[in-house]
């Protein structure tokens, strides 16, 4: 299998209250609404694969879990920012999808249908504590840290999760969550929801 790189950053909201009951469980709790809906949004900033350069490239993972996580029977699907070349988006859709191995490839046993791959403007914004990302019309999505009073300008973090990202994920509280894709639709606005980000680095 060909050896490949990538690292940047990432951030997600799902329909679970905070803080997500997936996390904490290690994916055996069954989530909030009875079922996960999430939108993975990350940005590629440096990295390639067989010789392709993917960074800049920006894609979300979408998924849907009829229960809880660990259960299996997901739905998977990606949306990859439109300015991508044909050679990124083959490249980020193995990756994703988990057929090029990596953190994905672990969690691709859980993963019972992939919906497929969609194209649209991908957007990934952070300052701070706040981030944000958005895929034309099928998402919108921002969060904000909880912020920590031992080390100032840094947020609350979870350790040692079961999370395809990696092992440590700040905490934060969905400002907002629209998706409509792949037959996932959620849309909340109430600040009472779950939301993640983190630096990444995947490899395989």
């Amino acid at each position: 299998m060909a050896q490949w790189k990538i690292e940047g950053q990432y951030m997600e909201t799902c329909n679970c209250s905070f803080i997500c009951p997936c996390i904490t469980s290690n994916l055996t709790a069954r989530p909030t609404e009875g079922d996960c809906k999430a939108a993975i949004a990350m940005r590629i900033d440096r990295g390639q694969k067989d010789g392709v350069d993917l960074g800049g490239v920006r894609f979300v993972v979408m998924l849907h879990s009829p229960g809880p996580m660990a259960e299996g029977n997901i739905t998977a699907g990606l949306v990859i920012d439109e300015s991508a070349s044909a050679a990124q988006v083959e490249a980020v859709t193995a990756i994703a999808s988990g057929g090029a191995g990596g953190p994905m490839g672990a969690l691709a046993p859980l993963v019972g249908a992939f919906a497929g791959v969609e194209r649209a403007a991908v957007r990934f914004e952070q300052t701070g504590l706040s981030v944000s990302s958005g895929a034309g019309d099928l998402l919108d999505q921002a969060i904000e840290g909880v912020p920590s009073v031992v080390r100032e300008g840094e947020a609350i973090c979870l350790d040692n999760v079961a999370h395809p990202i990696g092992p440590k994920l700040a905490l934060a509280h969905a400002r907002r969550s629209r998706m409509n894709v792949f037959g996932i639709a959620w849309d909340d606005s109430s600040g009472t929801r779950n939301g993640h980000f983190a630096p990444f680095a995947w490899a395989g």
